[in-house]
C-alpha cells in the first residue's frame, strides 16, 4: 500500500483535485471585490466623495482597464447614479457577492464532502480486499475486532480530510493571502502588523500541536487494544463464567480504561493551552490596528474609508487562518492513522490478486493427482508439525489418515485446503503448485470440512449454498427507479475503485451441484442432508417456525386437512390421549390458564406475560365476574405451596423443570412479596405486585402441576372470560393477537402447533417424541415434508452459527463440502462433535452419497478413530510429523505397526 497518504490522494484524484483548484481560484475574484466595496460605499455614498456638488452623479458598474502598451480600454461606460442610487446600487452588488461566495463556498464544500467519502470507500473496500488476501497462518496474529475497528472506525477520519488535503489549503490559504494583500494595499503598515501576527501562528502553533500529534496517537492504539481486548471476551464469554475469571476482567479494563482517560486527560489540557494561545495572537491584531489605524486617520495618513475596510478584510483572516492551522494539524494527525492502518494491513507475503479473479466459465476437473514433495510445515513459534513429507493422491482415491495426537495428520489437511502454507516443499496437482492455482480452481474443484466449522449470519440455506457462490451468474433485469438506482451504484462503484458485482444476481452454481436452477436444486440437497443425518433436525427447525402463508401457501393452506389427518391417524392408533385439541368452547385441561384465557397467538408483547397480567383492557374483562380476584387468590395459592415445597431444594434440583412459572433465583422475590400481601385484600397489592402474583396463575396446567386449583366452575368462568375478551377487544389491540380458528391458519403460531392444533398431554412422558414421529410420517405420506424441510432451511443460525449445536454446525459443514461435488474432498476431523456411533453412521453415509451418480472424488479423511479406516481403500498413518506407514487396511494390520497398536 501507498505510505503516503498525500500521494494516495492524488494518485486516484488528480483530476478532481485539477478541477476544484481551478474553482477555488476563480472564487478569490469575489472574495477579493468584498473587501473592496465596503471601502468604496463608506468614501462614496456615505461620505460624499464624489458628490460634493447637489445633483453630482457617478459611473455604476463602468467596465474599463488599462493593458500595457494599448492604454486604457473602455467597454461599458456604466450607469450615471446619484449618491442615493449609488448607496443602493453598490448595497445590492455587496449582497449579490455575499450569494457568489456562498454558492463558491457550497459548491466546493459539497464536491471535496463526495470526493472525501469516495475515497473513504476506496480505502475501505481495499483494506477489505487486503483482508480477503492476507496468508492464512496471519489471522492466528491479529484480532478480528481490532481489524473490524480499523476498517470502520480508524479510516473514518480520512474521509473527511481527503476531500480537504489540496482544495483547503488552496482555498484557506488563498483567501487569508488575499485579505492580507488587501490590508498591504490599504496600508503598509498595517499589512506588516497583521503579517508579523501571522507568521508567530504559523510557526508556534504547529510546533505546539506536535504533542498533540503524538498524545492523539497513543488514544488510538490504546482504544484499539481496547476494542480488540472487548472482542475477546465477547468470544471467550463461556470460560470467563467456568474459571470466575469475571472480576479479573473487570480489573484489566478498568486499567485499561485509566490509561486511556490520563492520555485524554492530557490531551484535551494541551489542546486548550494550544487554543488560548492561538485566541489570543488572533484578538491581540484587532488592538493594534484599532490603535495604530486610529492614529493614522487622526494624522491624514489614513482615510475612514481604508481603515473601515482594513478592519473588515481582517475580520476575515482570522476564521481562515485558524483552520488552516487546524488543517495542518488534522493532516498531520491522519498522516499518522493512515501509517499505522497501513502497516496493520502490510504483510510479507500476500495472496496474489490475480489468483481471486472473478471466473464465470466453467472450471475444467482435476484429472492429476495432488502430491506433496518433501512438505515441511511449521506452527507460529517455528516448531514443526511435518518433516518432508512425499505423498501422492490420485483422482478417484479413499484415503484415510490416521495418527497418534501431535502427529501431524491435521496439519496436512489444513495445509491441502491452503489454510497452512509451507515452509519448505511443495503441495501440487499435477505439475502446478497449490498456491499458484487461481483460488476459481482450487476454491471449486476441492472441498474442505473440519470440526472448527464456521457458519455465517444467515439462514441454514445461505450457508449450506455458500460453497457455490462464486461469481453472479445472472444478469438482473431492473426498470424504473430500481434500474436508476443500478446505475448509479455501478458508477459510483467504479470511480470509487470498487468492483460493480451486482449483489442482487444470483451467485448460486446450480451445475456444480448437479442441478439445473433453483427449481430443482432442492433434489441435490435432499441427499446431501440425509447423509449427514441432518434432515430431521432441519424439519424440526421447521416445525418450531411461524411460516408466512404468503411464501408457503401450500402448507398453510393445507392446515386443515393436515389437523383432520393427525386426527385421524392418533384414532386409528388408539393414541388419542395423547394430545387435547383446541375447541372454541372448551377449556383445554393441558394448556395454561393464560393460553386458554386469550385462545390465541400473541403477535407482539402488548398480551405476554407480565404485560398481559398489567394490561387494562384485560383486567377489566376479568374483573367483571371476579375472575381477576379468583385468579390474584390462586397466584398466592401457587406461590406458597411452590415456595413450601421448593424453597429447600438446590437451583440446579430437576424438580424445578417442572416448575414452569418460578426458577430458583424467583423464590427469593416471591417469598417477601408473600410477607407484604399474605391476608390483605386485592386492592391493597400495587399494580405491579398484582401482575406478578396473577402471571403465576396464568402458567399454571393441572395435570402437569397438580396443585388441586383448577374446578370445573373456574374452568366455565375462563371460557367465559375468552368470549367477552374477543367480544369487546379494542382497535389498538386487535392486531395484537390472532384467535385460535380450527379453519384458519395461525400466522403468529408455529408451524408445529398449527398442525397439533392443541397440547400434547403432560402425563405421557414420551408425548412428545411419539407425536413428532407421528408428526413426520404424516408430512411424508401428504407430501408435505420437503415442503416443511425448505421452511426448515429459512431457520437463522444466528451468529457463528450459535444458534445450532456444535454436531449441527459440523454436520452442515461436512454437507456444504459434499453439496460442491469437487475433485478433491478433504475431511479434518469433521464430526468431532458427534459420537462414535452416529460419525460411524454419518461417514459411511458421505462416502456412499459422495459416489452416487457416478460421480468418484477423491477423499481423503483425517479419522479421529482407526477403526473407520477400514471403509477407505488406502490409509496414511503420521507419527510425530512424519509419514510411517502407507497401505491398506489388510496390509498394515499385517505389519503389526503403529497402526495396528492403535486399533489395539
Amino acid at each position: 500500500m501507498e505510505r503516503s497518504l498525500a500521494r494516495y490522494i492524488w494518485i486516484h484524484t488528480w483530476r478532481q483535485q485539477l478541477w476544484i483548484l481551478f474553482v477555488v481560484a476563480l472564487s478569490m475574484i469575489p472574495y477579493f471585490m468584498s473587501f473592496d466595496l465596503p471601502k468604496q460605499i463608506v468614501n462614496g455614498p456615505i461620505q460624499g466623495q464624489g458628490f460634493e456638488t447637489p445633483g453630482a452623479t457617478q459611473p455604476f458598474l463602468a467596465i474599463d482597464f488599462d493593458l500595457p502598451l494599448l492604454g486604457t480600454v473602455h467597454l461599458f461606460d456604466g450607469f450615471q447614479l446619484n449618491r442615493t442610487q449609488t448607496l443602493v446600487g453598490l448595497s445590492l452588488v455587496f449582497l449579490a457577492l455575499v450569494i457568489i461566495n456562498g454558492i463558491f463556498k457550497l459548491y466546493i464544500n459539497t464536491y471535496k464532502g463526495r470526493l472525501g467519502e469516495r475515497m473513504l470507500r476506496r480505502i475501505r473496500f481495499e483494506l477489505v480486499d487486503r483482508v480477503l488476501r492476507f496468508p492464512p497462518g496471519h489471522f492466528k496474529r491479529v484480532k478480528s475486532a481490532e481489524v473490524a475497528t480499523m476498517v470502520k472506525d480508524e479510516v473514518e477520519p480520512l474521509g473527511g480530510f481527503i476531500g480537504d488535503a489540496f482544495v483547503t489549503p488552496a482555498q484557506l490559504g488563498g483567501q487569508a493571502l488575499t485579505a492580507l494583500i488587501f490590508i498591504v494595499l490599504q496600508s503598509f503598515w498595517l499589512g506588516m502588523i497583521a503579517a508579523v501576527i501571522v507568521g508567530i501562528q504559523l510557526v508556534i502553533i504547529p510546533q505546539m500541536r506536535k504533542r498533540l500529534i503524538r498524545l492523539g496517537r497513543e488514544r488510538q492504539l490504546t482504544a484499539r487494544a481496547l476494542s480488540g481486548r472487548v472482542g475477546e471476551i465477547v468470544d471467550g464469554i463461556g470460560a470467563i463464567h467456568i474459571n470466575d475469571t469475571s472480576n479479573f476482567e473487570r480489573a484489566d479494563i478498568a486499567d485499561r480504561l485509566g490509561t486511556i482517560f490520563k492520555i485524554r486527560y492530557d490531551l484535551y489540557q494541551w489542546k486548550f493551552l494550544v487554543k488560548f494561545i492561538n485566541n489570543f495572537l488572533a484578538q491581540v491584531t484587532p488592538f493594534l490596528f484599532y490603535l495604530v489605524g486610529g492614529w493614522f486617520a487622526l494624522q491624514g495618513r489614513l482615510d475612514i474609508g481604508q481603515l473601515v475596510a482594513v478592519i473588515n478584510a481582517y475580520k476575515d483572516l482570522p476564521g481562515p487562518l485558524k483552520e488552516l492551522i487546524d488543517w495542518d494539524q488534522n493532516r498531520q494527525d491522519v498522516q499518522v492513522k493512515y501509517q499505522q492502518v497501513v502497516e496493520q494491513f502490510t504483510v510479507e507475503t500476500i495472496i496474489d490478486q490475480k489468483r481471486q479473479t472473478l471466473t464465470v466459465d466453467k472450471v475444467t476437473p482435476l484429472e492429476d493427482a495432488l502430491t506433496t514433495s518433501s512438505l515441511t510445515l511449521v506452527d507460529d513459534s517455528g516448531a514443526k508439525l511435518l518433516d518432508r513429507v512425499s505423498l501422492q493422491v490420485h483422482p478417484g482415491e479413499k484415503v484415510a489418515i490416521v495418527g497418534t495426537a501431535g502427529s501431524g495428520a491435521e496439519a496436512l489437511a489444513e495445509a491441502f485446503a491452503g489454510l497452512i502454507w509451507p515452509e519448505s516443499g511443495r503441495i501440487a496437482v499435477g505439475n502446478r503448485d497449490l498456491l499458484d492455482l487461481s483460488e476459481s480452481v482450487t476454491g471449486r474443484r476441492m472441498a474442505y470440512a473440519s470440526s472448527d466449522a464456521y457458519l455465517f449470519q444467515g439462514s441454514l440455506r445461505d450457508n449450506l449454498l455458500y460453497g457455490l457462490k462464486h461469481a453472479p451468474l445472472t444478469e438482473v433485469q431492473y426498470d424504473g427507479t430500481s434500474a436508476t438506482r443500478r446505475r448509479w451504484n455501478v458508477d459510483e462503484a467504479r470511480k470509487a475503485g470498487n468492483p460493480d458485482f451486482d449483489v442482487g444476481s444470483d451467485w448460486v452454481d446450480y451445475a456444480s451441484a448437479g442441478a439445473s436452477g433453483p427449481r430443482d436444486l432442492y433434489h441435490s440437497i435432499r441427499p446431501v442432508l440425509d447423509a449427514v443425518v441432518l434432515s430431521q433436525d432441519i424439519l424440526d427447525l421447521g416445525l418450531r417456525s411461524r411460516v408466512d402463508p404468503g411464501l408457503h401457501p401450500e402448507i398453510s393452506g393445507r392446515i386443515v386437512e393436515v389437523r383432520g389427518a393427525l386426527r385421524e391417524r392418533l384414532d386409528t392408533e388408539g393414541l388419542s390421549s395423547l394430545v387435547e385439541f383446541f375447541e372454541p368452547g372448551a377449556y383445554n385441561t393441558q394448556a395454561t390458564i393464560g393460553e386458554n384465557l386469550l385462545f390465541g397467538a400473541a403477535t407482539g408483547p402488548e398480551l405476554t406475560g407480565k404485560e398481559l397480567a398489567g394490561n387494562a383492557y384485560f383486567r377489566a374483562v376479568l374483573r367483571q365476574d371476579g375472575l381477576g380476584e379468583t385468579l390474584y387468590r390462586m397466584g398466592l395459592e401457587i406461590a406458597e405451596q411452590a415456595i413450601e415445597l421448593f424453597a429447600d431444594l438446590p437451583p440446579d434440583h430437576p424438580f424445578f423443570q417442572q416448575l414452569a412459572f418460578m426458577t430458583a433465583e424467583d423464590i427469593p422475590e416471591y417469598q417477601q412479596l408473600l410477607q407484604r400481601l399474605r391476608g390483605k385484600p386485592i386492592d391493597a397489592a400495587s399494580d405491579e405486585d398484582r401482575a406478578r402474583i396473577i402471571k403465576l396463575s396464568f402458567a399454571y396446567i393441572e395435570p402437569r402441576h397438580r396443585f388441586g386449583l383448577l374446578t370445573p366452575e373456574l374452568m366455565d368462568k375462563i371460557v367465559a372470560a375468552r368470549h367477552r375478551f374477543y367480544d369487546g377487544l379494542p382497535a389498538e389491540l386487535q392486531g395484537a393477537i390472532e384467535r385460535y380458528d380450527p379453519q384458519k391458519y395461525n400466522t403468529a403460531a408455529t408451524l408445529s402447533d398449527n398442525m397439533l392444533f392443541g397440547r400434547i398431554a403432560h402425563n405421557q412422558p414420551d408425548g412428545p417424541e411419539r407425536i413428532r414421529s407421528l408428526v413426520r410420517e404424516l408430512l411424508d405420506t401428504l407430501g408435505l415434508h420437503d415442503e416443511v424441510l425448505d421452511i426448515g432451511l429459512d431457520y437463522n443460525v444466528g451468529v457463528g452459527g450459535r444458534r445450532l449445536t456444535s454436531a449441527q454446525r459440523q454436520k452442515l459443514d461436512v454437507a456444504r463440502a459434499l453439496l460442491k461435488r469437487a475433485d478433491f474432498i478433504i475431511f479434518n476431523r469433521p464430526l468431532a462433535a458427534l459420537d462414535q456411533r452416529a460419525q460411524d453412521v454419518v461417514t459411511r453415509n458421505v462416502l456412499e452419497e459422495a459416489n452416487r451418480s457416478g460421480r468418484n472424488p477423491a477423499i481423503l479423511w483425517v479419522l479421529p478413530n482407526p477403526h473407520l479406516a477400514d471403509l477407505f481403500e488406502r490409509i496414511i498413518v503420521f507419527h510425530s510429523g512424519e509419514l510411517v506407514e502407507d497401505g491398506t487396511h489388510e496390509t498394515l494390520k499385517k505389519e503389526n505397526g503403529i497402526f495396528t497398536r492403535m486399533l489395539a
